[in-house]
């Protein structure tokens, strides 16, 4: 009895730290301060949650670069940009601009599964192109928000609120995943879509750049255009040849051995 006691006690310790100082750290991740405790678009969607997870990332382009990976996001579309192996059955999630899903309106679904429930799937709730973007379903929202960082930065930063359904019978699966799984795969997720927008805008910044002029020079390397005999070595001869006898007439070379013998020393 003392050490099942002494076990019940640790555990509800163990319990307890975790709660209190590991949680809101794993929940936060990213984030600022400011950016976990103040009031945000959404939060009257889910006014008590029991899970309240604010995270972010900086990323070096601006909203029009990342925006188009954000609207294509979800089941049997972008993918999620995370462990693809467990979230996306092992279909890579995209790494391109996905044209077909980039039309999300309001009321639109955002699937997170095969089956589209109100339970299974988000419905968009509110729409700013290149700022914000609200998904709710019963007893949750999901907040995707775009903040300019200076210099051509962007802060990316989203807000999970969630009210578990007790009595369900699939609450034991629902904890697993959101209080253990979704600490890991968002992470993955937003380190994802930071690699995928900063690697389209440092496109769009070739693209932009001006062209240098073409230097004909450059094209002249010897290991690339190499001039022919014909029109180097043999035509000094044979204006060599023809200056002598322009100059000393009937003195100049008039046979071929004379023309051989009239090229430079």
């Amino acid at each position: 009895m003392r050490k099942a006691a002494a076990a019940c006690l640790g555990g509800a310790a163990a319990l307890g730290a975790y709660v209190r100082w590991v949680r809101p750290r794993v929940f936060s991740w990213g984030a600022t301060t400011e950016e976990a405790t103040r009031p945000m678009a959404g939060d009257e969607l889910c006014p008590r949650p029991q899970l309240n997870a604010t995270r972010a990332v900086t990323i070096a382009a601006g909203p029009e670069d990342i925006w188009p990976w954000l609207v294509q996001w979800g089941w049997n579309r972008a993918g999620f940009y995370s462990y693809d192996l467990l979230d996306n059955l092992g279909r890579p999630s995209a790494r391109q601009i996905l044209p077909q899903f980039q039309h999300l309106a309001i009321g639109g679904w955002v699937p997170m599964g095969a089956k589209t429930t109100p339970n299974t799937a988000y419905r968009v709730a509110r729409l700013e192109p290149g700022t914000l973007m609200l998904w709710d379903k019963p007893g949750g929202s999901w907040l995707w928000l775009l903040e300019p960082d200076g210099a051509g930065c962007t802060r990316l930063i989203t807000r999970l609120r969630s009210r578990y359904a007790w009595a369900r019978p699939t609450i034991v699966t629902e904890l697993i995943l959101m209080e253990i799984g979704d600490p890991f795969m968002m992470r993955k997720c937003l380190l994802g879509i930071q690699q995928r927008a900063e690697r389209l805008a440092a496109g769009r910044r070739l693209q932009t750049l001006p062209r240098p002029a073409k230097d004909k020079a450059q094209w002249t390397h010897p290991g690339i255009r190499r001039r022919s005999p014909s029109r180097s070595a043999w035509g000094r001869r044979w204006r060599r040849w023809a200056a002598s006898t322009e100059t000393s007439p009937g003195k100049g070379p008039s046979t071929l051995a004379g023309w051989a013998r009239a090229r430079p020393r």
